[in-house]
């Protein structure tokens, strides 16, 4: 069953490259400097209806022209199918693109991720024709980062470590660096990773501190940080819409250049008195009119 934080254990390899060098160094197997990576199709299937799918695929591009593929799985828990299954992906991919192609598994729990290290051999009796040792990230290689400083200067792999020890006691203080981290990053980042942390921990236990975190706008506070701006950017909007619904449900005809004036306020005590008129004004300019005479 394909669930929330598997996609996003592979995902965020597509969406962040850059996470790539930092684990390759866990994992004892240097990326070559100056490396480019590309997404390609998953796809492995050769023959309907038999469909055959990695979860990603990467094209790792480098200055000599001697790159790889890495297909990256996300698995959570053993199962002695996947055995044929990586085997074939490899063997497939390397036959298409003519590269050398290596598997990474990502798990998020340590009894997995010994069990996805291998070795798989194919074989009969002694004889091993093909044997597959794939690279294994989790628990217990993939760094606990509590350290304020070092989140703020590497988002992706914090993120990767708060998504890959989600069960592990050490995620709270992960979660907590992090949404830490995200306060004082750009726009951009800040939706990407306070977005893929909330599908990547759907079904974990710590869902909820993370979106405490989130909702709470506490770091920093009156210091215009991104966690409370889009916290109070959040409340306008809600707000807004329910000048707009209270209005409208009382049959007050409600104009474009009210509605924009509304939608466009992001004063939430302004947005308060005009909640509180939209109840008994006959009138949706009248809520503008008393905001002149206060």
């Amino acid at each position: 069953m394909v669930t929330s934080s598997h996609e996003t254990a592979h995902r965020i390899f597509q969406d962040r490259p850059e996470l790539l060098p930092p684990v390759f160094d866990l994992l004892g197997v240097p990326l070559p400097t100056k490396a480019e990576i590309d997404v390609i199709s998953p796809d492995t299937t050769e023959i309907r209806p038999l469909e055959r799918r990695v979860d990603t695929v990467l094209r790792v591009k480098v200055p000599d022209g001697n790159g790889f593929l890495l297909a990256i799985e996300a698995q959570g828990r053993r199962d002695r199918a996947k055995a044929s299954s990586w085997t074939y992906y490899l063997g497939y991919l390397r036959a298409k693109y003519d590269m050398p192609a290596l598997l990474l598994v990502v798990c998020q729990d340590r009894p997995t991720a010994r069990w996805a290290a291998g070795p798989f051999r194919t074989g009969y009796g002694d004889w091993s024709a093909l044997t597959l040792h794939p690279l294994v990230l989790g628990p217990g290689n993939v760094p606990v980062i509590t350290d304020p400083d070092t989140a703020a200067k590497n988002l992706a792999m914090t993120a990767f470590s708060a998504l890959t020890h989600s069960t592990q006691p050490e995620a709270p203080a992960i979660l907590e660096v992090l949404a830490k981290a995200l306060g004082t990053a750009d726009k951009t980042s800040f939706r990407y990773y306070s977005e893929i942390m909330e599908i990547g921990l759907s079904q974990t236990p710590v869902r909820d501190n993370w979106r405490k975190l989130m909702k709470n706008g506490s770091y920093f506070p009156g210091r215009g940080t991104l966690v409370e701006e889009t916290f109070l950017e959040g409340q306008a909007v809600a707000k807004a819409n329910a000048v707009v619904s209270v209005l409208k449900t009382r049959g007050i005809d409600v104009d474009s250049e009210a509605l924009e004036r509304i939608k466009g306020c992001t004063d939430t005590d302004t947005l308060d008195r005009w909640l509180t008129l939209a109840v008994t004004t006959p009138r949706a300019a009248d809520l503008f009119e008393s905001e002149a005479a206060a």
